[in-house]
């Protein structure tokens, strides 16, 4: 096994104990500072001083019995470097082998001097097996083995030089670049510089305050993610398991409150969010009521004859059955729902084992049960494209019966997350590619002040962590990528929303006969989608504003292409049509509207790969090229919610960290974030 080496000019005049034998002259050069207690089969950073700082030469650092004579007499070599004057290795990265021999010393030679040797290391091996990342999620997806990413390094003459002062680019100031900032900042790595081209932080995060209200106004709704599962409380067996994943999100605001000094004015505080209520209106297939208005849910529920009739299929019975078989492949059972709750790096790793990546909906009826075109499409729908992974977390996710959203809104998180990072953060600047310099081993990033400069402005960093949506970097300039990440880069798909905020003059819909109380509901209206009404200040006075119309997928696509007079008239036409006229006399003419495919700093709303997409590309993000790392909830295995983003920041972090040879600091993160599913 090898090492790498951070350089440090840290040489000691005066050791205390911890070496062993004699040495070069009787004076130790070389002294081991500990850990003194390793596991076999793991990642250690072993620290050490020296004590002539004149001393300089070929240095090797070699594992064996504590009295071996001769250097060849090792059981493995750990690394060996050149040391040049006034400057020695601090600590080395030692990738201890599975059959390390308990009790042995690590040795420190310059040829055949023996320099140093340490104390005997005690070599751990649980009574039971060690909890490998292999056994809790598969190590080409959700995560990757520290062990086998250090194994994989040819590190036999890398020196890393001063690792913690490395320049880094973190280009994307969403949640998974200020995530990055973050985590490096919190086990010393300062010299990291964020690259925003919005003037904000939070990427996807998008609260609009309308009316140019304050968020203490409560006029305001979500134009990106908006709400975060909490728990489900199954009816079966009555209890309660809560959704571990999403915890990331809760554990980042508590840090990031710590932080600030808990100050109320960044106060990142969350509250229930209504994810069901019984007066939502219902999908009720051109039904209307006698006042003209669409049956609410709960109606519909009480009275299936409030809803027009359902699109029949001419063999119901093969309908049935097609629909069974597929249930029955995926397994949809409530404890395949607890088990992706508990663990969803677990879940993913079942639903690699059981072919869930390989079908979507669609094809699995087709091709593998061999029915018609006609009845594939009738069952299947909208979700013909789409890994039926999606359907392992998602389902798990929207059974939630707890949820959770931002007081003030989601925009409050970015916001206390601001003035954290803001000073090193340059905004407003449209990166168009990113350069290697063979020279000197250097990724530049390439930007345009002036869209018609023929040659862009470079600036060169040591590392680049990009957190850039690849619909934006397929339109860059970039280094000859591996197939594989170029073909992610270009061809991965993404889903495509549109949303529309209408402000009102009160809060009408908590009114009404009966009241609206939060919740979304769905209509029947061409182009509308679903209807949210806010979970904040309830029975609040003052005015109040709707998310009117969320509209994802290809009807997205539809409404996009509207002009917004024309987009925004619809949806309070569809306000009307679902309240009645007090819709019509409450609408102040405020509005917000965000289509996520045309705007300019993301090109679409979330990853949704195709089948195939995943379990081929994820594989690319774990492989540092040109010192260049992907991060975004793209190279996640969940699309679409904020711990998305958040764990491809802890996972490219972690990623970095191995990269400089900083595996304590790496194990640091690892640990504080990812503690509750695996180690390094």
């Amino acid at each position: 096994m090898r090492s790498i080496f951070s350089l440090a000019v840290t040489c000691l005049s005066l050791f205390g104990t911890g070496t062993a034998s004699p040495v070069r002259g009787g004076v130790e050069v070389v002294r081991f500072k500990g850990p003194f207690t390793v596991e076999a089969n793991s990642v250690h950073n072993i620290h050490v001083e020296c004590s002539d700082s004149s001393w300089e030469g070929e240095l090797s650092i070699v594992y064996g019995d504590c009295d071996m004579q001769e250097v060849h007499h090792q059981h493995h070599e750990v690394g060996r470097t050149t040391v040049k004057r006034q400057t020695f290795p601090d600590r080395f990265v030692w990738v201890t082998p599975s059959d390390a021999v308990h009790g042995g010393c690590l040795h420190a030679y310059s040829g055949s001097t023996l320099l140093g040797r340490s104390n005997p290391i005690a070599v751990s091996r649980s009574l039971r097996k060690r909890q490998s990342i292999s056994e809790v999620a598969d190590t080409e997806g959700p995560w990757f083995d520290g062990v086998s990413f250090m194994e994989s390094k040819n590190v036999s003459t890398t020196f890393v030089s001063e690792a913690k002062s490395k320049d880094i680019a973190i280009v994307g100031g969403g949640m998974s670049g200020a995530m990055t900032a973050l985590l490096l900042q919190s086990v010393g790595v300062e010299n990291w510089h964020i690259i925003e081209s919005s003037q904000r932080i939070g990427g996807r995060i998008r609260t609009k305050y309308l009316n140019g209200s304050k968020p203490e106004d409560y006029q305001y709704q979500e134009m990106g993610p908006m709400r975060f599962p909490v728990s489900v409380k199954y009816a079966d067996t009555n209890e309660t398991l809560d959704i571990e994943d999403h915890k990331l999100v809760f554990q980042l605001a508590d840090y990031v409150n710590s932080l600030n000094g808990n100050d109320s004015a960044l106060a990142v505080k969350f509250i229930p969010w209504i994810q069901s209520s019984p007066n939502v209106p219902g999908n009720s297939r051109g039904y209307r009521l006698p006042n003209g208005r669409i049956p609410s849910a709960s109606q519909l529920r009480a009275n299936s004859s409030l809803a027009g009739p359902a699109p029949q299929y001419f063999d119901e019975d093969a309908a049935d059955a097609a629909e069974e078989a597929l249930s029955e492949f995926i397994n949809a059972t409530n404890e395949k729902w607890r088990a992706a709750g508990r663990n969803v790096y677990k879940a993913h790793k079942q639903a690699i084992e059981d072919g869930l990546f390989s079908w979507s909906e669609a094809n699995y009826l087709k091709y593998e049960l061999g029915l018609d075109a006609n009845l594939t499409d009738f069952v299947a729908g909208a979700s013909s494209m789409s890994p039926l992974w999606g359907d392992i977390y998602d389902n798990n996710y929207f059974a939630a019966t707890t949820w959770r959203t931002i007081d003030k809104g989601l925009s409050s998180l970015p916001r206390a997350i601001t003035p954290l990072v803001q000073n090193k953060t340059t905004f407003g600047r449209k990166v168009v590619g990113l350069t290697w310099n063979d020279e000197t081993n250097k990724v530049g990033v390439k930007w345009r002040d002036d869209p018609f400069a023929q040659v862009p402005e470079v600036e060169e960093y040591d590392y680049a962590v990009v957190a850039v949506p690849f619909t934006k970097v397929r339109l860059w300039r970039n280094p000859t990528y591996s197939s594989l990440l170029s073909r992610a880069i270009n061809t991965m798909n993404y889903q495509q929303s549109c949303k529309v905020a209408l402000h009102y003059k009160t809060r009408f819909w908590e009114e009404l006969s009966p009241p609206i109380i939060g919740g979304c509901g769905s209509t029947d209206i061409p182009g509308i989608g679903s209807v949210c009404y806010p979970a904040y200040n309830i029975n609040g006075s003052g005015p109040g504003v709707l998310l009117a119309s969320y509209q994802s997928g290809t009807g997205a696509r539809s409404v996009a292409a509207l002009s917004e007079e024309d987009h925004v008239g619809l949806v309070q036409r569809a306000m009307v049509e679902v309240h009645g006229e007090i819709a019509a006399e409450q609408y102040t003419g405020n509005f917000d509207r965000q289509c996520w495919e045309v705007d300019e700093h993301q090109a679409g709303a979330w990853a949704a790969p195709f089948v195939g997409q995943q379990e081929l590309y994820l594989p690319a993000y774990y492989k540092t090229e040109f010192n260049t790392i992907f991060v975004g909830e793209h190279t996640s295995y969940t699309h679409a919610w904020i711990f998305s983003a958040l764990d491809s920041a802890v996972r490219g972090t972690t990623q970095l960290l191995l990269e400089l040879g900083l595996v304590d600091e790496a194990k640091e993160i690892v640990d504080t974030w990812m503690g509750r599913w695996i180690s390094v």
